[in-house]
């Protein structure tokens, strides 16, 4: 197999004679040679047709035509290409354009013409070959089908080499879109049979190009680092290794000088200009040195600020007021934009729509000041022709019409018409940047609005399982369709598993109950519940709360931001201890268990009613950026049931969207509960341990769960009290911690949500950084479990240990039957040992009659000392910083909080790093 260079050989063109023959005159393409693979080609990549010289010859007239050698062009197509006609004068120049036209088709790789001296013209031609297939090597970067898509080569096509060096250019402009400018292409070819070819281009990628460096030349009153902040582009450095924005984007380039000059004229200089941006690539086509000319100019200030409006209805000093810049302020052009557009806002209004807002600047270079007027044009009042919504397919037009703040006919404006757009978002139907189109209408005073929505999927169905800090492995299985049937009700059901946690639930909300403005919403469920205490590292159960019950909930609007919502709770509470671990002949032992777990123990039933009233005027339910949120909520235990009690709530929360895609959030909350019930013994609080609230992780980062407030801590100790070696246990993982929940909290916290490039919010990354403050308090001190004795000096005096706490003694106490009958011990003759009722003698049952003369000693127990502390009760606040991660990994939502509690409280479980996948955060 022989070698074709397809870009490599120029046309040439030749003219011949054979021994005996008329003269021939002949053009050729490049040589086809037999089946081969190419070699990469070196000469120009253009090699044009050469001219055949144009010599002295007769001019007479064709008596005729023939075409040899074609396979595929008929005879006609060829003729059709040239002016050569039988009957007609023909000319040595005529024969030449003929040549010329004929290569130019694109048909043809080589063309004769014979017989030029006798006028029986024959054309001899070589037709192009027929493409087999086009062939892609050495792409890995770009995958073949993007490629494709953009070569206009196809097998069956003619091969030119034309077309081959456009395509060669279309492969080279993807790569430099993707910033690989070192890409090379080298086009192939392999010859076949039948006058048929291989087209193969042989790609190297090569590395992508990144900005090496960005030079500012003519910059006095900025220095080159903070300019480069503004910009878009990044150098290429080790902290901006995942960085998108460091590789050479042409059209980025554009936008850099664009910010730069915004740059400028926020802070005052109007005469700022760009003279030049020039981006060099290096020698080895591995990155580009940006180099940018500016000019800053002088600083100028606001003169006079003034508004001429052609409406009557505005009152130009007024609005003039009301514009954020003043006279002497720095100029800032974001400020002008800011007023056009609330100008324009101010008469959208008042029902113009297209009302047109044109500043008119008067620079005064001597005072550098620039004056200011608004001129606001005359406009006609505008009303709403008609409201148009298209690309619905599942979702119900009135679904999106009921969220409209305006209706056809009425007056145009502009803030319902936002309103209306935040509404629509919120309902996470549609895909999001969702905005209505303001359209002309058919006369000057009418407007056309156009709700073109994308719908999204809206049906979840998940299967997961993952593993939390909090409940260790997790199973979790919930379906739900938030547009069931396309009439936006929602209807979910779930369950979750977990080893301290077990739950099924069951929901279904109708938000616009007989297409009237009000929520109707109801859940049944059963909730398995175990709290549990760390020994070390190991987590042991406490108690158990099995919940099982139902809650329906309606909600109706008051204004367009205020909602009055009612809800009925009906839940059976069965509160238990494990009686293997926690009992004592079938009794809650307080010395296993804490007195105060002993106190909480039974069945409840609690019926509750409950209001509350909602000011929402968030952008968007689903992640704000703006607006605020305020919610007030009481509920009523004791119509019926076991419990009685009234509880309050509070939440409420603010968001800033501070540009640049920085948020700023600020959310507060808190309650009280407050016992309607008489007293239930003493050191036993009225509230009940299982409707106490808790504090700590998730909502408090920082905290371990349940690690801020009331506790009871159990404290054990070394060491002998006779010896005088006893001390209490120091290492925290030894100490029994048990929290208790309290009758009051509050908790804040101020966030703010980091941007991240492209990439980076591709993958689903959201980054903030968060202060959190708040507490947990107000329970009654439950009654210590056990009394020890206190062991005392020779003196008489009270003994203390070494460090400072007292000097317990065991407990001892008499062992009883299940009937409360004191038990003995007997020693047995055969060295066994047992218990009997009787303390002379022994009785072959407990109670019986007791016969014999031996006096038994009466059976004990001795309880090792230890120390019980009450902590944590107190209204102080507990402070924590730290920064979290939201990803929407492959595998489920994943949450990162790297968080430092500051101020703390005795008895508080702090905890540094926490994290949660799988389940929804």
């Amino acid at each position: 197999m022989t070698g074709t260079i397809l870009s490599g050989l120029p046309l040439t063109a030749q003219a011949q004679t054979a021994p005996g023959a008329p003269p021939v005159r002949r053009t050729t393409a490049p040589t086809q040679a037999a089946p081969a693979r190419t070699t990469p080609a070196t000469a120009p990549a253009q090699a044009p047709a050469a001219t055949p010289a144009v010599t002295p010859g007769p001019t007479g007239t064709v008596r005729s035509i023939r075409v040899e050698g074609s396979q595929r062009v008929e005879q006609d197509t060829v003729l059709s290409y040239t002016k050569l006609r039988v009957g007609q004068p023909y000319s040595n120049e005529i024969v030449d354009q003929a040549i010329k036209d004929l290569l130019a088709s694109d048909l043809l790789a080589d063309v004769s013409i014979a017989g030029v001296e006798t006028g029986d013209l024959v054309i001899r031609i070589r037709e192009n070959p027929i493409i087999n297939r086009v062939v892609l090597e050495g792409n890995k970067r770009l995958k073949n089908d993007k490629i494709e898509k953009e070569l206009k080569l196809r097998p069956r096509q003619i091969f030119t080499r034309t077309a081959v060096r456009a395509d060669v250019a279309r492969i080279v402009e993807l790569y430099r879109r993707q910033g690989r400018f070192a890409a090379i292409v080298e086009p192939k070819m392999v010859s076949l049979d039948q006058n048929r070819v291989d087209v193969i281009f042989e790609i190297r990628e090569g590395p992508k190009s990144k900005v090496r460096q960005i030079n500012i030349i003519g910059n006095e009153v900025f220095d080159d680092g903070e300019l480069r902040k503004e910009m878009a582009t990044k150098e290429a450095r080790l902290l901006t290794l995942l960085s998108s924005n460091t590789s050479y984007d042409q059209d980025r380039l554009a936008y850099d000088q664009q910010k730069l000059r915004q740059f400028y004229l926020t802070n005052g200089y109007a005469d700022f200009r760009v003279i030049s941006a020039v981006a060099e690539l290096t020698p080895d086509k591995r990155d580009f040195i940006i180099t940018y000319v500016v000019e800053e100019g002088p600083r100028y200030k606001f003169g006079e600020v003034t508004v001429d409006s052609a409406i009557r209805d505005f009152n130009n000093t007024t609005l003039a007021a009301s514009l954020p810049m003043k006279k002497g302020d720095w100029y800032d052009a974001k400020k002008v934009e800011d007023s056009v557009d609330q100008l324009q806002e101010a008469a959208g209004l008042f029902g113009y729509a297209f009302s047109e807002v044109d500043p008119e600047f008067q620079r005064d270079r001597d005072s550098l000041t620039m004056t200011l007027n608004f001129n606001i044009k005359e406009a006609n009042r505008t009303y709403i022709e008609r409201i148009d919504i298209t690309g619905n397919t599942q979702t119900q037009d009135k679904i999106v019409r009921r969220e409209m703040r305006v209706a056809e006919g009425d007056a145009f404006n502009t803030f319902l018409v936002k309103r209306s757009t935040d509404r629509i978002n919120s309902l996470g139907y549609f895909q999001d940047k969702f905005e209505i189109e303001q359209k002309p209408g058919s006369a000057p005073d009418r407007i056309v609005l156009a709700a073109n929505v994308e719908e999204k999927a809206t049906g979840e169905l998940s299967l997961s399982a993952g593993f939390s800090s909090l409940e260790r492995f997790i199973l979790q299985a919930s379906i739900r369709q938030r547009n069931f049937r396309g009439k936006g009700q929602d209807l979910r059901a779930s369950v979750n598993y977990s080893s301290y946690s077990k739950s099924v639930e069951l929901g279904f909300t109708e938000p616009y109950l007989f297409d009237k403005n009000i929520a109707l919403g109801g859940t049944i469920f059963r909730r398995d519940y175990n709290a549990f205490q760390f020994l070390g590292n190991d987590r042991q159960t406490t108690y158990s709360q099995v919940s099982t019950g139902f809650q329906i909930a309606a909600g109706i609007p008051l204004t367009e931001y205020w909602t009055l919502s009612a809800r009925y709770n009906l839940t059976q509470d069965e509160v238990g201890l494990d009686q293997s671990t926690f009992f004592t002949n079938g009794v809650c032992d307080p010395l296993r268990a804490g007195r105060y777990l002993c106190d909480a123990l039974g069945n409840r039933l609690t019926s509750s009613v409950g209001f509350g009233v909602t000011y929402d005027s968030l952008n968007s339910r689903l992640r704000p950026t703006a607006g605020q949120r305020l919610s007030l909520g009481v509920d009523f235990a004791g119509l019926g049931g076991d419990v009685k009690y009234v509880r309050g709530r509070a939440e409420g929360s603010k968001f800033w969207g501070l540009g640049s895609g920085f948020i700023f959030s600020v959310l507060a909350e808190g309650g009280y509960i407050h016992s309607l019930e008489d007293s239930r013994g003493e050191g036993i609080d009225r509230i009940r341990i299982t409707d106490r609230f808790y504090l700590g992780e998730p909502q408090f980062r920082g905290f371990d769960i349940r690690g801020v407030g009331p506790r009871i801590q159990r404290i054990q100790y070394t060491g002998d009290a006779a010896s005088g070696t006893q001390a209490l246990v120091t290492d925290r993982d030894q100490i029994i911690d048990d929290p208790l929940g309290g009758r009051a909290y509050y908790l804040g916290r101020a966030e703010l949500e980091i941007p991240l490039g492209a990439g980076a919010r591709e993958l689903g990354l959201r980054p903030s950084i968060y202060v959190q403050a708040g507490a947990l308090f107000g329970v009654t001190q439950p009654r210590a479990t056990l009394q020890f004795p206190q062991a005392r000096n020779a003196d008489g005096s009270l003994r203390f240990n070494a460090d400072g706490s007292p000097t317990l003694l065991p407990f001892t106490q008499y062992l009883k039957d299940n009937q409360g009958r004191q038990l003995y011990i007997v020693n047995n003759s055969d060295s066994t040992i047992a218990t009997t009722t009787c303390s002379v003698g022994t009785s072959p049952t407990n109670g019986g009659p007791c016969v014999g003369s031996q006096i038994n000693t009466p059976a004990t127990s001795e309880t090792p000392a230890f120390f019980e502390r009450f902590t944590g009760d107190s209204a102080k606040p507990r402070l924590s910083i730290g920064i979290g991660v939201n990803w929407n990994s492959p595998f489920g939502p994943l949450r990162i909080d790297l968080a430092r509690a500051l101020l703390t409280q005795p008895g508080d479980d702090t905890k540094l790093l926490t994290f949660n996948v799988g389940t929804q955060f």
